[in-house]
């Protein structure tokens, strides 16, 4: 024979002390072990922009280093680039859209623009030591974000050919 509880009056009801704190009114106190202190100290944390931003940078930074980018290439066959202020800049996009953004601000959207494929670390660690002078990566120039710069500074391209590092070519 089976027992169903059919004799007991009335299942108990488990409720979580925060449905309890939930359904006061707030005029209750705590319990004595848990009375609220005399004087309750706050602190705040103030956050340096400076390092928040090169935290947020490094993070980008990585992210571009790991990523396939498309870099147009140049009549030549050569990849892309522009001089600016000194320092040479290869242009890379993030993809297809960023790049037909490019073009149509430039004026050149009708044409056909050939590209390659290359991930980003490559671009900072292989390529850029190749061209004369300072040289950087420009991301999503034209775009609507503005774009990413990464410059010829040590921590982002070999130490040996940063403006800031071991030695200038």
């Amino acid at each position: 024979m089976f027992d169903c509880g059919d004799d007991v009056a009335e299942f108990p009801v488990r409720r979580s002390k925060i449905a309890d704190l939930a359904d006061g009114d707030g005029s209750e106190s705590l319990p004595a072990s848990r009375e609220a202190p005399e004087q309750l100290t706050v602190r705040t944390v103030e956050f340096d922009p400076v390092v928040v931003g090169r935290r947020e940078f490094a993070v980008l930074l990585g992210e571009f280093r790991r990523s396939a980018v498309l870099v147009p290439l140049d009549e030549a066959g050569d990849l892309w680039s522009a001089e600016q202020g000194g320092v040479r800049w290869i242009c890379a996009f993030s993809d297809e859209v960023a790049l037909g953004r490019f073009a149509r601000a430039r004026g050149e959207g009708g044409r056909d623009w050939v590209y390659r494929a290359v991930l980003g670390a490559r671009l900072l660690d292989v390529v850029v030591p190749l061209l004369p002078g300072p040289a950087g990566v420009a991301l999503d120039a034209g775009g609507e974000g503005g774009g990413v710069l990464f410059p010829p500074v040590a921590g982002i391209v070999p130490e040996a050919v940063a403006v800031d590092g071991g030695g200038l070519r």
